[in-house]
């Protein structure tokens, strides 16, 4: 049985950028199968803006090469009929008289203007934008990560941007916050009664939160070395997901209802500054190594510099200081050229007060409940059962297991294929609030600033290893591990 699609209002998604490594590899193949499902109305129009000189047809035929693979031909003909292309500049005026007049054709279209660009370009596009009267009616504003690279620098950049577009008009996307397995979070939190009364310091021992990649930074070299884990994966996609963890109760799934929640959690993460940070993080950048089977070079190779001191691996000791959270750490990594690619949370419950088995029996393990969002979506249920058989009581640690494909028969859809009609809808609740950006930087600030007052480099680490050796030191510390079921 598979869920009913809902239908959308007809739309313009005009995505600057739309030659981008994001836009072909992303958007348009979620707004692809969002067509096939029939989705798309059939006067919506989708329209790639860049720099390049190209024209209608040249766009569809670099976009054919990216989608020939989803379906057969004829569909793709159709769907990319449905697909423009106009050369703009966000920095000069050349076409924007011609762009706003084609957009100004369908003025009841829904209009949504996703910027996969480099931020730098956020307010420059915005000011034309309203500059053309784009921003008028139910007109939407989609803006990628990160937000500025510390929290002056978003402040500027949301300042700048509600000139021209509403809050309720803006869109902070954060595409983990799209995936299935954040979303059914929230269902197995409250919508069974075995989870919630045990979803707290008396009954967690402890949360881990990993998002781990195999590959190096390959051409996002120049932006990564700007960037760095932390500003890449740690203040944003990771935070939302703790705080998916650890929020309270929403009073409904209402967009400020959910929000309201997180930024309770931000605000409660307990400070990691000068005083502390050499205790709870650990930062490293990796080497020459073997990677997926094969050799690969080291980052300041591929970077072509020897002198950078931008992490690619983080791990974090986070806490928070509220009733339900106090004394439960929350381990976060997150790297490049790891072993393998998995993004997963672990909530590791405390074990029993007494064990009534023999030492014979084997070990009595702690219940572990593993939300997998990728690469294979599912929730892992730890328990443990006797092996069946005679001869004794054998103790056996098993998962119960559901992978959403299985369960349910179908494929997962991506999480921008959600996220960008839910834009279209004008529902905000996956899509990150002012205050929300602004609470994580204050939190990530000090990090990164005592960091830099240090003047430590990043540890090395070797390309597919699980990052430094301090980092499993600073979980076996407190006589815990770094969940290893792959």
């Amino acid at each position: 049985m598979t869920a009913s699609s809902q239908s959308v209002e007809p739309f313009d998604l005009v995505i600057f950028g739309g030659t981008g490594d994001l836009a072909v590899r992303k958007l348009l193949p979620a707004l692809f199968h969002r067509f096939l499902d029939g989705q798309i109305p059939a006067s919506s129009r989708i329209v790639g803006i860049a720099r390049e000189a190209l024209n209608d047809a040249g766009y569809r035929a670099l976009l054919r090469e990216a989608l020939i693979g989803i379906c057969d031909a004829a569909k793709l003909d159709v769907f990319l009929q449905q697909v423009f292309y106009r050369s703009l500049d966000a920095r000069k005026d050349a076409g924007w008289d011609e762009f706003a007049g084609f957009i100004g054709a369908q003025p009841d279209h829904v209009r949504v203007f996703y910027l996969s660009t480099s931020p730098e370009l956020f307010v420059d596009i915005c000011t034309r934008l309203g500059h053309y009267g784009l921003n008028q009616g139910a007109s939407r504003v989609v803006l990628e990560k990160p937000i500025g690279r510390d929290l002056a620098s978003a402040n500027q950049i949301n300042d700048a941007v509600g000139k021209v577009f509403t809050e309720s008009q803006t869109f902070r996307i954060d595409h983990y916050l799209g995936k299935e397995t954040v979303q059914n979070l929230l269902v197995l939190r409250f919508g069974n009664a075995l989870f919630e009364p045990l979803w707290n310091a008396g009954h967690i021992d402890h949360v881990q939160i990993t998002v781990a990649e195999t590959l190096g930074v390959g051409h996002r070299g120049a932006y990564y070395d700007r960037a760095g884990a932390l500003r890449d994966m740690v203040q944003n996609h990771m935070l939302q997901l703790l705080c998916m963890v650890a929020m309270e109760p929403p009073s409904s799934l209402a967009p400020d209802a959910v929000r309201d929640e997180k930024l309770k959690v931000l605000h409660s993460l307990k400070a990691i500054d000068e005083s502390n940070v050499s205790q709870l993080t650990v930062r490293g950048q990796y080497r020459a190594g073997v990677a997926e089977g094969a050799s690969v070079p080291g980052y300041p190779d591929e970077l072509g510099n020897n002198k950078s001191n931008t992490e690619t691996f983080v791990a974090l000791k986070a806490e928070i200081a509220n009733w339900r959270w106090a004394g439960v750490p929350f381990y976060l990594r997150t790297g490049k050229r790891l072993p393998s690619r998995v993004s997963e949370i672990v909530v590791t419950f405390k074990p029993v007060p007494h064990s009534i088995f023999s030492a014979d029996a084997g070990t009595l393990s702690q219940n572990r409940l593993v939300l997998r969002l990728q690469p294979d979506e599912g929730v892992k249920l730890w328990l443990t059962i006797k092996h069946p058989g005679p001869g004794g009581l054998r103790l056996r640690h098993v998962p119960l297991d559901m992978s959403f494909a299985e369960a349910f028969g179908v494929q997962q859809p991506d999480a921008y294929e959600r996220l960008l009609l839910d834009v279209v809808r004008g529902n905000p609740t996956l899509f990150m609030r002012r205050d929300e950006v602004e609470a994580a930087w204050r939190w990530a600030g000090p990090i990164l600033a005592a960091w830099s007052a240090s003047g430590e480099a990043p540890r090395p680490y070797t390309a597919g290893s699980w990052g430094p050796s301090a980092a499993v030191a600073l979980i076996e510390r407190d006589g815990r591990t770094w969940n290893e079921d792959q």
